[in-house]
């Protein structure tokens, strides 16, 4: 398996750059969210009053907000939440749709019958305005938007897990496995799960940008991350008064977004040419 991983990923650098220069965006997105506040010489909330709304200047690369807080350090704080609401609801959101796509296309019957009339359900709803009832009713805080996204993402990833498990059961491999009297489960662990991975990394490079952009507008609307915490989508909220004044407030981290959501699916798009080469001739 980490033969073909390493595969995967060369046929990639060789036939998608564009792919491969997104991976290289979100990495260095990344390492700015966990290195970035610690170079700069101002804090999270420090605020200075004198200095309101003060525009991009030696002193502040990307201007102050209306309390004197600088942008920049606001803006890579703000990295570290957006960026861990976009991977770990789409980590747990991926590890729940694929344990029920896989439950669903193994055992099918009842259990299949249940587990995709859950996933209708939740896929009837538009993603936003599923995630906007589950916040009114859960309350604020980042715990509750984590339960929020996976809650709302889960659906999508089981349908694809059960279409793949569906072709792997009938396979030769799982037959003779089948036959020599493997249970279920180790068929489940040993044959299915690994087949699917690299649809599984695809779908996870292409549910963070969904899970930030959702994040963001609930943010935005005053539903996700509260006061004093920043995040991308708070900051363009508190910003959006500002606009003809002073435009930093929202260029900022609505680039920031714009930025992060397009490496992402690059790379998610580059990982699903190389898993399908039938998608190029499209």
């Amino acid at each position: 398996m980490t033969e073909r991983f390493s595969d995967l990923m060369r046929r990639m650098a060789r036939e998608n750059k564009t792919a491969v220069a997104s991976g290289a965006v979100i990495l260095l997105m990344l390492l700015a969210a966990a290195f970035g506040p610690m170079m700069t010489p101002y804090g999270e909330n420090d605020m200075d009053l004198m200095n309101r709304l003060a525009p991009p200047s030696a002193a502040h690369l990307l201007g102050t907000d209306e309390g004197g807080r600088d942008v920049l350090t606001r803006l890579l704080y703000g990295a570290r939440i957006s960026l861990l609401i976009g991977v770990a609801p789409a980590l747990l959101s991926l590890a729940v749709g694929a344990a029920l796509g896989m439950i669903a296309g193994y055992r099918g019957g009842f259990a299949d019958t249940l587990i995709m009339r859950m996933a209708d359900v939740t896929l009837a709803f538009p993603s936003m305005l599923l995630a906007m009832v589950l916040m009114y009713a859960l309350g604020g805080g980042i715990l509750n938007v984590f339960l929020t996204l996976t809650l709302v993402n889960w659906a999508s990833v089981a349908r694809v897990v059960r279409s793949r498990t569906l072709q792997l059961r009938d396979s030769e491999f799982v037959e003779a496995a089948r036959i020599s009297g493997v249970s279920g489960g180790r068929i489940v662990r040993r044959h299915i799960l690994p087949n699917c991975l690299p649809t599984l990394l695809a779908l996870f490079t292409l549910n963070i940008p969904a899970t930030i952009l959702t994040e963001s507008g609930l943010s935005f609307l005053g539903l996700g991350v509260q006061p004093p915490f920043a995040s991308w989508g708070l900051m363009i909220n508190a910003g959006q008064q500002y606009l003809m004044t002073a435009p930093w407030l929202c260029f900022a981290p609505g680039l920031a977004i714009m930025m992060i959501v397009l490496a992402f699916n690059f790379l998610g798009n580059g990982l699903l040419d190389v898993l399908d080469p039938r998608r190029k001739k499209r």
